[in-house]
């Protein structure tokens, strides 16, 4: 049978534990994991992802995954569908598509996504609403080399976040988190007044090494964002 994540991950833990990898030693490639364990390069991906989530493991990318030199402990942020979030705040969902079009992305975009020069984006605006209230604005760029499906997806009745996640899986994110004078669009979608303070979330995931999407979330005036570790 093949080995499970939690085989794999408990067989690192005892490797690391037992001294064979020490604090600071680089551990051998997922390809030649999957290989010592006869599984799928996936299930190695989330057993390692696992224990970088515990702060056992450092883990970037192009630069391999080592075993931190003292273990941290994370604050864990839930990455949840935003009608997920609505619902479990007993608030009623509801969405609007506001722009969707195939565009050309912005330089600092198309660096931030390893775009080519000729790479195309699907940018999808929505705002997302709690009892009829605006809850969120959402500014989202997929990158079709990567998710060309994402080209014909109708994004008309519900949030791309949530065709994502039924498409495909990511393997890293990266996410920023900022406070921001709201602009007039934002102002307009969120319905205050341009130069309120909000909470800004920007997220990028990436699919074993391609960028999938980056996303800025704008949240309604005293949005809080909870932790907890």
């Amino acid at each position: 049978m093949p080995a499970s994540f939690r085989d794999i991950k408990s067989d690192v833990m005892a490797r690391i534990v037992g001294g064979d990898w020490p604090p600071g030693a680089l551990l051998p490639t997922e390809a030649d994991l999957a290989d010592e364990f006869g599984a799928a390069r996936a299930t190695v991906n989330r057993a390692l992802r696992e224990l970088a989530e515990e702060g056992v493991l450092d883990r970037k990318r192009k630069s391999g995954t080592r075993v931190r030199q003292a273990p941290l402990r994370h604050a864990k942020l839930d990455v949840t569908v935003t009608r997920q979030e609505v619902e479990a705040r007993g608030a009623v969902y509801k969405y609007a598509l506001v722009d969707s079009r195939i565009t050309t992305p912005p330089d600092g975009l198309r660096a931030r996504l390893s775009l080519s020069p000729e790479g195309k984006v699907r940018r999808v605006i929505a705002v997302h609403y709690a009892d009829g209230i605006p809850f969120q604005y959402e500014d989202r760029w997929i990158n079709l080399a990567t998710l060309p499906a994402a080209a014909d997806a109708d994004f008309s009745g519900s949030g791309p976040n949530e065709w994502l996640i039924s498409t495909i899986p990511y393997t890293d994110m990266e996410l920023s988190f900022s406070a921001i004078a709201a602009d007039d669009a934002v102002a307009e979608h969120l319905d205050c007044p341009a130069g309120t303070a909000l909470f800004q979330m920007e997220r990028t995931t990436w699919y074993d090494g391609a960028a999938v999407t980056f996303v800025r979330m704008t949240f309604q005036p005293g949005y809080r964002k909870s932790a907890s570790s």
